[in-house]
């Protein structure tokens, strides 16, 4: 990626001073160690996917596992089913990172995107001291005016045959009125006692590779690990009266009563079924 030109005028889009850049040397010399699961760090300036990137650099093995790229802007940015995520430039953290967890069976892979919530609730929660609630899968959510707002999402897709990419968006100085839709929220809309973004995101990968330490030296099993009771824990979903929107154009309405060991959320339906559902939108119908 191109480097900003000095000659740019201060109006341009990098001269907002409230979003200075990322200090990828501090940020290499506190995250890359050895012996640590942080391999290289790689801040772009702009690039479409950050997720899209790195997928290719590990196809064409050009990535290896701990690799860590960060975009000061995501022209592409991607959420589930495809979704848009846009933001402007160094309004929040927007990052991708590879695993490879060879000791731990593929079938519990899935937990992986869970994993990650976990991790950058807690990084958050230490970093900006900010309440991160997680909205099963993959959402994360703030409180802003006593509603609750999605700050940032995660989106995991398969590396080849033994790697997974996990991209995590966060919405950090985003103003009121740059929101994208009245529903999302940010870090500083939330009351975060810090905004630096080079903290925010040393915090969040030491806690990624914490928690990802715990899973992968388990097994993967997320009960043994402690990983199926801290989501819980951090989970919005829970107990709450929900619709699952699901694949083939069906709904069940129900209870979200937990979250089973291969991941998926169990709804208790009015029918007094227990109905566990691997995959699909949730909708907060109303709180616990």
């Amino acid at each position: 990626m191109t480097p900003r030109d000095a000659s740019e005028p201060n109006g341009s889009r990098w001269s907002d001073l409230d979003r200075p850049p990322l200090n990828v040397t501090a940020l290499r010399r506190g995250l890359v160690r050895e012996g640590g699961l942080w391999s290289r760090v790689e801040v772009v300036q702009r690039t479409g996917s950050t997720n899209s990137d790195l997928v290719a650099r590990a196809a064409g093995s050009k990535a290896v596992e701990g690799a860590v790229l960060v975009a000061e802007e995501q022209t592409a940015g991607r959420g589930r089913l495809d979704r848009q995520w846009t933001a402007p430039p160094r309004s929040g953290l927007f990052f991708s990172v590879l695993l490879t967890p060879a000791e731990v069976p593929v079938a519990r892979w899935g937990w992986l995107p869970l994993l990650t919530g976990v991790a950058v609730a807690t990084g958050l929660a230490r970093a900006a001291g900010v309440d991160t609630a997680l909205k099963w899968p993959n959402d994360l959510l703030v409180t802003v005016g006593g509603e609750e707002r999605k700050a940032g999402g995660i989106l995991a897709e398969r590396a080849g045959d033994d790697g997974v990419v996990i991209g995590v968006g966060i919405n950090v100085t985003l103003r009121a009125d740059e929101l994208p839709v009245p529903t999302a929220g940010s870090l500083a809309l939330a009351g975060a006692v810090s905004t630096d973004r080079d903290p925010l995101l040393r915090g969040v990968l030491r806690s990624l590779e914490e928690w990802y330490g715990k899973w992968r030296a388990a097994g993967g099993d997320p009960s043994v690990s402690g990983l199926q009771e801290a989501y819980a824990a951090g989970c919005a979903t829970l107990g709450r009266v929900v619709r699952a929107e699901l694949p083939g154009d069906r709904a069940v309405v129900g209870e979200a009563v937990a979250v089973d060991g291969d991941g998926r959320l169990v709804l208790a339906t009015g029918e007094g079924v227990q109905e566990p559902v691997g995959a699909g939108d949730i909708v907060h119908l109303r709180p616990a």
